[in-house]
């Protein structure tokens, strides 16, 4: 039996890796009427599939969390259906990702497997989310933490000043480690939705908790100090930095937003 599991957030029906520590999870799953007979995100009776739209991948995270069969794992990942953390020893899709024997042996060396980072260059974290988002959110975000979790603070100040960030919500870490987390992330985000009004928010915005979490992510481990291995993301379906770079600037100088 595999130490590692690494699940793969998906919203369709998709080709995956054989491997044994690649799991996919059916995120949304409440909310199709599709079941493509992969782990759901509403398996246990404890469950936010149901917020899907709102939280994105994190409705899967909810799922690994509750859920008490995975409750033995060793170590927890998280990828999506194209995106995985580059490697050596798997190939798939004409990609090379990373096996399980990579993951061990970086586990022994670092607290978590995480993607490199990525630099904003014009804009602060700060910023970047005022220009792509809407700046009261991350602001009551700021107050969230301050009542709950005030320790919290400077690391989140300190993430706002600079300008990179790791991204996707990707991961790979020690059960214990990644149970601290998502204990400590959904406190804060369940108390974020019960102060932000989102009804007027198109799709893409209303994708809210998603892109805070990836901010979250940033400040719990700068605050607890984890030991990271930056891993390079591969897209097996590609992507355009350039268009991504645009999309930025325009945000920045036009007020652009999705």
């Amino acid at each position: 039996m595999s130490r590692v599991k690494i699940f793969v957030a998906t919203h369709k029906r998709y080709q995956f890796p054989e491997e044994e520590i690649y799991v996919p999870i059916q995120v949304g799953s409440s909310l199709s009427k599709d079941n493509f007979g992969y782990v759901r995100d509403d398996e246990y009776v404890d469950n936010i599939s149901d917020k899907n739209k709102n939280y994105s991948e994190l409705t899967a995270l909810y799922e690994i969390w509750k859920n008490p069969k995975y409750l033995n794992e060793e170590y927890i990942g998280l990828v999506h259906y194209r995106r995985y953390f580059s490697g050596k020893t798997v190939r798939f899709k004409g990609t090379d990702i990373l096996g399980e024997n990579e993951v061990i042996k970086l586990l022994s060396q670092y607290d978590v497997i995480v993607p490199q980072k990525r630099n904003y260059v014009v804009e602060t974290i700060y910023e970047h989310y005022k220009n792509a988002h809407f700046e009261k959110d991350i602001l009551i975000l700021k107050d969230v933490l301050s009542e709950k979790y005030p320790d919290y603070i400077d690391s989140f100040n300190k993430l706002m000043k600079s300008r990179r960030l790791h991204l996707y919500n990707m991961f790979v870490m020690k059960r214990q480690d990644f149970e601290s987390y998502i204990k400590w992330l959904f406190d804060v985000l369940f108390e974020v939705e019960k102060r932000v009004d989102i009804s007027g928010y198109s799709p893409y915005q209303a994708r809210i908790y998603g892109f805070m979490s990836e901010r979250l992510w940033n400040v719990w481990l700068m605050k607890n100090e984890l030991k990271r291995k930056e891993v390079k993301v591969v897209n097996i379906e590609g992507e355009s930095m350039f268009d991504k770079a645009v999309g930025l600037l325009k945000r920045k100088f036009f007020g652009k937003k999705l």
